[in-house]
């Protein structure tokens, strides 16, 4: 395993908000009313409308028990351009060791998606913080469970693409605890308000099930 590799971080919620399409303009109203709403992860992806921009944003309002980062990252450079927009968390849909050993580097959390134990192993091997399994509305809890037997028994599992809070009492039941949420808590043109409104849906059905007071 990659020397560089950085622990998953203690959260209270492992709820990671994924803002796919969020304009630069919109980062901070959305950003905030999530982290209000209990989340502690947030991810904008990089084909997003200037997402370093957003995450500048989303990096200045945050705390230092929330870690902000960027997805879809498929490039070394991108890694680098995360670092100096002040990013810590770094998701991606695939296994890339340069990305996870330049990240790692950084010292920035890493969340590589996986589809199989051949490419769970791998990323394990570069230093993955943790998997990603994606798209998990395709594994089901099935699936994720029959891979999870192979995995070590420390290895952070997170389940997205497809989920939603609907899906935190299955997924529990097979010892996840870590979710991806997308298009069931943000899509382009909802008002922070819509969001916030779902953010506590999740977070309220989150504590339920993992026993969060």
């Amino acid at each position: 395993m990659s020397s560089n590799r950085v622990p998953w971080p203690q959260l209270r919620r492992s709820l990671v908000a994924i803002l796919r399409g969020i304009q630069p303009e919109e980062a901070e109203a959305v950003v905030s009313e999530l982290m209000e709403a209990g989340f502690e992860a947030i991810e904008i992806p990089l084909n997003s409308p200037d997402a370093f921009r957003s995450i500048e944003t989303a990096v200045r309002i945050a705390s230092g028990h929330h870690w902000v980062g960027a997805g879809t990252v498929l490039s070394v450079e991108n890694v680098d351009r995360l670092a100096d927009a002040g990013g810590r968390l770094l998701v991606s849909p695939n296994v890339d060791a340069a990305v996870l050993g330049r990240a790692g580097a950084h010292g920035m959390v890493t969340m590589p998606g996986v589809f199989t134990p051949t490419e769970a192993f791998q990323a394990l091997a570069a230093g993955a913080s943790a998997l990603k399994f994606f798209p998990a509305n395709v594994l089901g809890p099935t699936g994720v469970s029959a891979i999870r037997a192979v995995l070590p028994k420390d290895c952070e599992v997170g389940v997205v693409g497809g989920v939603s809070e609907k899906d935190f009492e299955a997924f529990s039941k097979i010892g996840v605890r870590s979710f991806g949420l997308g298009s069931s808590l943000y899509k382009p043109g909802m008002t922070p308000q819509e969001i916030r409104a779902r953010a506590d849906a999740a977070v309220l059905l989150y504590d339920r099930i993992f026993g969060l007071g």
